[in-house]
C-alpha cells in the first residue's frame, strides 16, 4: 500500500472545497491550512475502510466548526470564564537589536529562562524585559538553548529559510512514514468488515505520551475515531489543568513512573497489547521505551523541528515555531511581531500526524509491518509560508458561534472539527485519575 503525499493532497483538497467566511482570517492562509490537515485525516479514515472491506464515508468541511476547533484555547471556558492560553514569562519581549520570544508555561521552563538570564526565581515580567533589552535577541537565544530553556529570536521568513536549521525544517514529507522490519504478526486487530458502533477505529490501543497541543490532538482524534487512547504521563511534572480540559476528550489519564522498576514492568504490558503509540518528546528521548515493542507497533512522533539539522533536539512550541521561522514576522506590523490567529501548526501538525497514523494503521492491517510516522510544527510551518493564498489586509477573524461549542458541567468546549461528529465520546477526564491499564484494568507489576 502506497501511502499518501500530504503535501500534494492537502494542496489539491482546498481547491476542491468552498471555504467561506472570514475565519482564521491572517496574511497567511490559515484556514486552507487547517482545512487541509483535516481533510487529510478524512482521506486517511476513507483508505481504511478500504483496507477492511468498509465502503468510504461522506464527509463534509465546515470551515466554522474546523475554525472553532483549532481555536478551542480561544474559545474554553471554565465557570463562564475565559482561560489565558500563556503564563507571565511567555510572550515577545524587546532585545538590544531585535525581539525574541519566549515560552514558559510549565514551571520547569520558567526556572530554565530564568537561569538562563541570570535572574532569581521570583522575577517578574518587568525584570525579564529589562534584563532581555540589555542582551542582543541572539544571546538570548544561545542562553536559552544552552540551559534547555525555550526562547528564539523573532526572525524574517528569508532569514530562517536561509539558516541551516530552517532549510533542514523544510525538508522531506510533510508527514514521513518509515515502514519496519517485516514481521508475520497483524499490524492490527482483525476487524469485523461491518460499521463498528464505536467508530471506525474500535478495537485499536494507543498509549499517548504527548503533552501541550499537537500531540494530544492527534490522540484525542484517534479517541474520537474509536480508538481506546490512555494517556501516560510522569508523576512528577504535572499538567496544565486548562490545557488537558481542552485536548484531553475521549481519552483516560494515568500516572505511571517509567524510570522505576514496577513502573516499567506496568509500561511493559501496556506496550504488548498496543496498536499503536504516540510521542512528544524530542527525536530520541523516548527510543529506550520502544525496544521490546511488538513488530506490528505504529510509533507516531511529533517535535518542534523535526529530525534533522542544527535545531533537531531543541524544545520548541507553536509560538516558538511561529517566532522563528518569520511567521510572527508577517502577521506582525510596524516593526512589531505578531502571531496567527489560533496555534495553527500544532492543530494541523496533529491533525496529519493523526491521519498518517490511521494510514499506517491500514496498510500495517495489509502487511503486518508496523511503521514509524514522524511530523513537526517547523515542517506544518513551512509547507503555510509557502502555500498560495496570502493576503495583504485580512479582516478580523471571525468568532465561531455557538452552535460550535458544547457544555459539559462548568466546562465549555468546541465540538470536534469533524462536523460528522456531534461531541467526543466523553469529557476529559481528571488528569492522572485513571489506572494504567486497558479498559480498566491495572496490569501488575
Amino acid at each position: 500500500m502506497t501511502l499518501p503525499g500530504y503535501d500534494r493532497y492537502c494542496a489539491e483538497i482546498v481547491t476542491q472545497t468552498e471555504l467561506p467566511g472570514d475565519y482564521l482570517a491572517a496574511r497567511l492562509p490559515v484556514l486552507t491550512l487547517a482545512a487541509g490537515s483535516v481533510a487529510a485525516l478524512t482521506g486517511a479514515v476513507d483508505r481504511f475502510d478500504s483496507a477492511v472491506d468498509r465502503a468510504p464515508r461522506p464527509w463534509r468541511l465546515d470551515p466554522e466548526r474546523i475554525a472553532a476547533s483549532f481555536a478551542s484555547d480561544r474559545l474554553l471556558r471554565v465557570s463562564g470564564a475565559p482561560v489565558s492560553g500563556f503564563a507571565e514569562l511567555s510572550g515577545f519581549f524587546v532585545a538590544a537589536d531585535g525581539w525574541v520570544r519566549t515560552h514558559a508555561n510549565y514551571p520547569h521552563h520558567r526556572a530554565r529562562l530564568l537561569a538562563a538570564l541570570d535572574l532569581l526565581e521570583d522575577a517578574g515580567r518587568d525584570r525579564v524585559a529589562a534584563r532581555v533589552g540589555n542582551l542582543t535577541a541572539a544571546d538570548v537565544e544561545d542562553r536559552a538553548a544552552a540551559a534547555q530553556a525555550i526562547a528564539v529570536r523573532v526572525r524574517t521568513a528569508a532569514e530562517w529559510a536561509a539558516s541551516p536549521q530552517g532549510a533542514a525544517a523544510a525538508s522531506g514529507d510533510l508527514v514521513s512514514t518509515v515502514v519496519h522490519a517485516a514481521s508475520s504478526r497483524p499490524g492490527t486487530k482483525q476487524r469485523s468488515h461491518r460499521e463498528p458502533a464505536r467508530g471506525p477505529l474500535a478495537g485499536v490501543k494507543v498509549l499517548d505520551l504527548t503533552r501541550v497541543i499537537a500531540g494530544p490532538v492527534a490522540t484525542r482524534t484517534l479517541a474520537l475515531l474509536g480508538a481506546e487512547v490512555l494517556r501516560i504521563d510522569p508523576p512528577a511534572i504535572p499538567e496544565i489543568v486548562v490545557q488537558h480540559l481542552d485536548t484531553g476528550q475521549g481519552k483516560r489519564s494515568a500516572l505511571l513512573d517509567l524510570r522505576s522498576a514496577d513502573g516499567r514492568l506496568v509500561w511493559d504490558s501496556l506496550l504488548a497489547e498496543a496498536d499503536v503509540v504516540v510521542t512528544g518528546y524530542r527525536p530520541g528521548a523516548l527510543d529506550g521505551l520502544l525496544d521490546d515493542a511488538p513488530d506490528h507497533l505504529v510509533r507516531g512522533r511529533v517535535c518542534a523541528w523535526g529530525g534533522s539539522g542544527p535545531w533537531a533536539h531543541r524544545r520548541g512550541f507553536d509560538s516558538i515555531v511561529q517566532a522563528a521561522s518569520g511567521i510572527a514576522t508577517i502577521e506582525g506590523g510596524d516593526d512589531t511581531p505578531g502571531a496567527l490567529p489560533a496555534q495553527a501548526l500544532d492543530h494541523a501538525t496533529g491533525y496529519l500526524l493523526a491521519a498518517g497514523i490511521v494510514d499506517a494503521l491500514a496498510a500495517g492491517h495489509v502487511d503486518g509491518r508496523g511503521r514509524s510516522v514522524d511530523v513537526s510544527l517547523a515542517r506544518t510551518g513551512a509547507w503555510l509560508l509557502a502555500a498560495d493564498g496570502r493576503s495583504e489586509d485580512p479582516p478580523p477573524a471571525a468568532v465561531p458561534g455557538p452552535r460550535c461549542l458544547t457544555a459539559h458541567g462548568d466546562v465549555v468546549t468546541a465540538r470536534p472539527a469533524l462536523a460528522d461528529f456531534d461531541d467526543y465520546p466523553f469529557p476529559a477526564r481528571p488528569w492522572g485519575g485513571d489506572t494504567p491499564g486497558w479498559s480498566g484494568v491495572t496490569p501488575s507489576p
